[in-house]
């Protein structure tokens, strides 16, 4: 398809964004041009936007950035045999390189040459995206272009609780940003007897509390310790989500853990965090993993199942709709924290 389009363009190195009108972009043989109907803004585009210390050593401006959303395809190479024109699609975010021995072992969630469309590569704020077929996920037409929109980010909420098993067990999700709120979402879905939500956005825990947790601790206000061992008659929480990147709390989620328990950490902080290895990880005998995107395409089943049964409804954590012109109201929103999820409309 040629002609122009208009797109959010990281423009500089710099705080910012600018919208300006740039060429549809061609697809090859092994690629699908997508018409985008929906894409929601992330954690890591407001790094990108804000221009951060992560994102100034990785992202190259300027270039188109946005890596979540939902579509239509609208243009296919002549290689692409699992789509069609007119599907609703939506998109794995990694793009992988099939080779190295974790994509030959099929962790291809952890490829060592993973590219991250809108990070890496142009992405989808914007009227149309280019992407390989094979990274490509067909929706149901039942679905909505906002829900479906946020299946990328809710990957990554069901990566993070499901690592392990959390049926009959207290979970403690650290941070409500949008992901954390699906997470608690997924944990009460998951069977979870405690879910309980911690922030310091009272905002967010009531779309937390919204979402199904049974305690939300705002940890200004209160100790988490101190809530926390009350509720676990001393013991301390089963399963640990760690989704704020901030030091002071992924310590206070290290010391909330009981012995034995599960650290999931999905979080991004910009600098080395100092933890008390002997003390909360080796003498409690926990584990901890580093949780990154999602399981291809196992997470995504997980994700549409969940959403088809109705055992997860992301609804009440998208709060706001922008067209793609005001897409600084929207990044505002998220800076400030007065926000769940935020879509766009192209």
């Amino acid at each position: 398809m040629e002609g122009k389009m208009k797109a959010v363009v990281k423009h500089e190195r710099e705080k910012g964004a600018r919208l300006q009108t740039v060429d549809i972009p061609q697809i090859n043989d092994n690629e699908v041009l997508i018409q985008v109907k929906a894409t929601s803004i992330c954690g890591t585009d407001v790094h990108i936007y804000t221009w951060d210390e992560w994102s100034q050593s990785r992202v190259n401006p300027p270039y188109v950035f946005g890596h979540e959303f939902a579509g239509v395809v609208v243009e296919k190479g002549k290689n692409v045999t699992n789509l069609e024109i007119g599907d609703h699609v939506s998109a794995e975010t990694h793009i992988v390189c099939n080779q190295c021995p974790q994509c030959l072992t099929g962790k291809f969630h952890i490829c060592e040459n993973t590219k991250i469309i809108g990070v890496d590569t142009d992405g989808c704020f914007a009227e149309y995206v280019a992407l390989p077929s094979q990274n490509i996920w067909k929706n149901p037409e039942s679905l909505s272009f906002d829900v479906a929109s946020v299946q990328e980010p809710m990957g990554n909420a069901v990566h993070t609780v499901l690592a392990g098993d959390v049926a009959g067990k207290t979970v403690a999700i650290i941070g409500c940003g949008p992901i954390g709120i699906m997470a608690v979402g997924v944990a009460k879905a998951a069977g979870a007897s405690q879910v309980i939500a911690l922030d310091l956005n009272d905002y967010r825990l009531d779309l937390a509390k919204e979402m199904g947790a049974t305690t939300v601790v705002n940890s200004r206000n209160e100790n988490p310790l101190d809530v926390v061992r009350e509720l676990t008659n001393g013991h301390g929480v089963d399963v640990v989500c760690e989704m704020s990147g901030h030091p002071i709390a992924m310590n206070q989620g290290f010391k909330m853990v009981t012995n034995g328990g599960r650290v999931s950490i999905l979080s991004l902080p910009v600098r080395p965090v100092e933890i008390d290895v002997t003390n909360d990880i080796v003498f409690k005998g926990i584990t901890v993993q580093g949780i990154t995107g999602r399981k291809m395409f196992e997470t995504w089943r997980q994700v549409s199942g969940l959403l088809q049964s109705g055992q997860v409804d992301v609804e009440p954590m998208i709060t706001h709709h922008f067209p793609l012109e005001d897409f600084e109201k929207g990044f505002e929103l998220m800076i400030e924290g007065k926000c769940g999820k935020v879509v766009l409309h192209p």
